[in-house]
C-alpha cells in the first residue's frame, strides 16, 4: 500500500477518480497501483511529485516496505 500517497490524496480532498485524471490512467489501474499490486511508472511518480510539490521519496514507499514490516513483527 502506498500509505503516504493515500494520506496526501485524502488530505487534499482528492478521490481515486481525480488521481486517474491527473495520471491519465484507468480507475482499475490506479487502484492497483495505490494498493501496491502494480508499480507506478517513473513518469507517474514525477507527475505526482510535481502535483503535490513534494520529493518522490516523501510520497512513495519502497516496494517491499510492507513485507519488511510484517516479517520483522513475526
Amino acid at each position: 500500500m502506498q500509505w503516504n500517497l493515500i494520506r496526501l490524496r485524502k488530505e487534499n480532498n482528492l478521490f481515486q477518480k481525480d488521481m486517474e485524471k491527473i495520471l491519465s490512467i484507468s480507475k482499475d489501474a490506479y487502484g492497483l497501483k495505490e494498493r501496491g499490486k502494480v508499480q507506478f511508472t517513473m513518469d507517474e511518480m514525477f507527475t505526482l511529485s510535481q502535483y503535490f510539490g513534494l520529493p518522490i521519496e516523501q510520497i512513495f514507499l519502497p516496494r517491499n516496505f510492507g513485507d519488511t514490516e510484517t516479517k520483522e513483527r513475526n
